[in-house]
């Protein structure tokens, strides 16, 4: 990230990142007297000005919980230059700080607010993921600018933020930017109203800054790529054989199939059976084998190294076990209830530098895209991610903390890789896969609720090493309307699926002989 106020160092099926969050943080968060606010909070204000509400939504002012952007971030720093940033710049406009971790004290500010009066638009601020605040704040029917404050609220501001557009919402405008100054000139768009201009201008006035303000496409041709793809009733025989292992509790059975693979459920106590006998002088070869080949492992000792890589092992001789291509774990609430000894995203870096699919957070619908994608290219590994859009770059950038370092395949060649603890709590291990730039990327996410394959293309252009959020961070530049893009989060969850090649003729070929079809996001 660029900009100066944003680059303070100080993420269908239970138990998803959403839900883990959500259950986890927002509880924790307590009431808003508890939320530690700055002092700048109850400093007197002037009078006279277009007054604007500015609502926080976080857990609180200093992250208790696992959450993007990290438990323990320091929030007050960033709001303090956000504030100070807007008092300089945006003159004949004050701002009223507020702090609000759900709906309960967004309710107190705006019924607050509703009694004293004098309150001319509410901008929202989403600082972590799922705090329930700007749709309560929207209800004022007074002008609400919703801002996403990236590798921080970027998964609960993608989602909102697409139903507001989804419902043509009448007064609220977006921003979604690295860069502060488009903060700025959106929140003057404020004064439009205050000089008579309607709700709905104000929402008009910072859609036509965003869009004037995002750069034009660059070239987005992509570096020469041989791909050879499988046939479609090919791929679709080879699915209709295929089984991915999910493990979301300690219950076991038979799950419904998605695009023909099967999904077999078993227990957290199979794999910890697995994980207790793995053979030692194995998972110390792999362990070996990862300190030599990673360009660096920072905060990760050898015992943690160790129990990633016997995960390694023990998931290798379930799927032997059950005939399986890959497997999928609620690794967030598994760890953190101790179902499991160590986060697999290690394995799963493994899994799919191999040819195999390992997939985050028990989402059945994004192993089934690894899976399908990894069978119709031959090999070529799916990154599964949290998706975050920045339209001061013209970028969407693919955040995650397991990622392959052979994205062309197994027998491709390999990238630079890095292990650290995971982001949000700063716990266990995990990759940053320093992926290669100026190749065209293929994002696919099967929805088999709506039997629909969500699609867009990107060419990537960078890796970012902000410490916040997932530690994979692939900036890629969007193929077609990036605007359309913000339109897309309200169904079918947060995740999408990236590979890398232009799967575009494939992936139709593929979706007319399963009957389904294509929805381009761009």
């Amino acid at each position: 990230m660029t900009s100066s106020f944003l680059s303070s160092r100080c993420a269908g099926c239970p138990l998803r990142r959403r839900d883990f969050l959500r259950q986890g943080g927002i509880a924790a968060a307590g009431a808003l007297g508890a939320l530690a606010a700055p002092r700048w909070l109850h400093a007197a204000q002037p009078v006279g000005k277009t007054r604007i509400r500015i609502v926080y939504a976080l857990h609180a002012a200093r992250q208790p919980v696992p959450d993007w952007p990290h438990k323990g971030f320091d929030f007050k720093p960033v709001m303090e230059r956000i504030q100070a940033t807007l008092a300089r710049q945006c003159t004949g406009l004050e701002f009223l700080p507020s702090l609000a971790s759900g709906p309960e004290q967004a309710e107190k500010i705006l019924s607050e607010d509703q009694v004293a009066g004098g309150i001319d638009g509410y901008l929202v601020y989403q600082m972590n993921g799922w705090n329930r605040v700007v749709q309560t704040m929207a209800t004022s029917g007074k002008p609400t600018l919703y801002a996403d404050f990236q590798y921080g609220g970027s998964g609960g501001f993608l989602t909102y933020n697409s139903v507001f557009l989804r419902d043509q919402s009448p007064n609220v405008g977006f921003v979604a930017s690295s860069n502060v100054q488009d903060l700025v000139e959106a929140v003057r768009c404020f004064q439009s109203v205050k000089l008579g201009g309607s709700v709905s201008d104000f929402v008009a006035a910072t859609a036509r800054l965003r869009r004037k303000r995002t750069p034009k496409p660059g070239n987005l041709a992509g570096k020469k790529d041989e791909l050879r793809c499988l046939a479609a009733d090919e791929c679709i025989k080879r699915l209709r054989s295929a089984k991915i292992l999910t493990v979301r509790d300690q219950t076991a059975g038979i799950e419904p199939p998605i695009a023909g693979i099967a999904f077999q459920r078993i227990p957290f106590a199979e794999l910890n059976s697995a994980w207790a006998t793995a053979a030692k002088d194995a998972s110390r070869a792999v362990a070996d084998r990862w300190r030599k080949e990673a360009q660096k492992i920072e905060d990760v000792d050898d015992a943690t190294l160790e129990a990633s890589a016997t995960m390694y092992v023990a998931i290798k001789k379930l799927l032997d076990k059950h005939g399986a291509s890959g497997i999928t774990i609620d690794c967030l609430g598994g760890f953190h209830d101790k179902h499991i000894h160590a986060y697999p995203c290690l394995a799963y870096h493994e899994l799919n530098n191999e040819g195999l699919v390992g997939g985050c957070e028990a989402d059945v619908f994004s192993a089934a895209t690894m899976l399908i994608g990894a069978t119709l290219t031959q090999g070529r590994p799916g990154y599964i991610s949290d998706p975050v859009i920045d339209t001061a770059k013209r970028q969407i950038i693919y955040a995650h903390c397991v990622s392959s370092n052979k994205v062309f395949g197994p027998a491709g060649r390999t990238n630079p890789f890095q292990i650290l603890t995971h982001s949000e709590d700063r716990q266990g291990a995990s990759v940053r896969s320093l992926l290669p730039t100026g190749y065209l990327t293929t994002t696919v996410q099967f929805d088999a609720e709506r039997n629909r394959i969500l699609f867009h293309q990107a060419k990537a252009v960078a890796n970012d090493p902000d410490d916040r959020a997932c530690r994979t961070k692939l900036c890629a530049e969007p193929v077609g309307d990036i605007e359309k893009l913000f339109t897309q989060w309200h169904q079918g969850g947060w995740h999408r699926v990236t590979f890398y090649g232009d799967l575009k003729e494939p992936m139709y070929a593929l979706a007319r002989g399963l009957g389904w079809r294509i929805v381009e996001e761009t």
